[in-house]
């Protein structure tokens, strides 16, 4: 079944093409763009002919100094296919990007929040260990002041006792 359709749709874009080149005398012919969904085998027959030429076509407008008038670029769009199943899958294809998009965002806040914890949490460690440091160097001190105070009370009381 898939053969005869594409056999019979290589067989309508020969024709389309052989009829488009007999209809161009004063523009070179172009190769023809099967439309999607067409495969390869419908592509080259429909690509064959529009490669054949006679040979006085592209010849007799040069050789009578005639040039050949090329028309303007037109933009082709698509328009909005009315088939649900193409429409869906539209609609799916923008949801899924849309989804992409907020998830690379959300992961790119998510990263920038965890970055700026890790900064605070770096601070509040180098703060704590010259918190602690200073505590440990003021305990230090106390206990010489301690120890100078009780050689001090050793040396007015003149007896140690052991």
């Amino acid at each position: 079944m898939t053969q005869i359709r594409t056999l019979l749709i290589g067989t309508a874009m020969t024709a389309f093409a052989a009829s488009a080149a007999m209809a161009q005398t004063t523009q070179p012919v172009q190769p023809v763009q099967p439309a999607a969904g067409v495969n390869t085998q419908a592509q080259v027959q429909a690509q064959a002919p529009t490669q054949i030429q006679t040979p006085g076509a592209e010849l007799a407008p040069a050789a009578q100094g005639v040039q050949p008038v090329t028309p303007a670029p037109t933009r082709l769009t698509a328009s909005g296919s009315t088939d649900p199943l193409v429409q869906k899958r539209e609609a799916n294809a923008k949801a899924n990007a849309e989804y992409r998009a907020s998830k690379k965002a959300s992961k790119a806040e998510l990263k920038q929040h965890e970055k700026a914890a890790k900064s605070e949490y770096k601070e509040q460690v180098r703060d704590a260990k010259i918190n602690m440091k200073a505590d440990k160097q003021a305990a230090n001190n106390e206990m010489k002041m301690n120890m100078q105070g009780q050689a001090g009370d050793q040396a007015e009381g003149g007896e140690v006792k052991h």
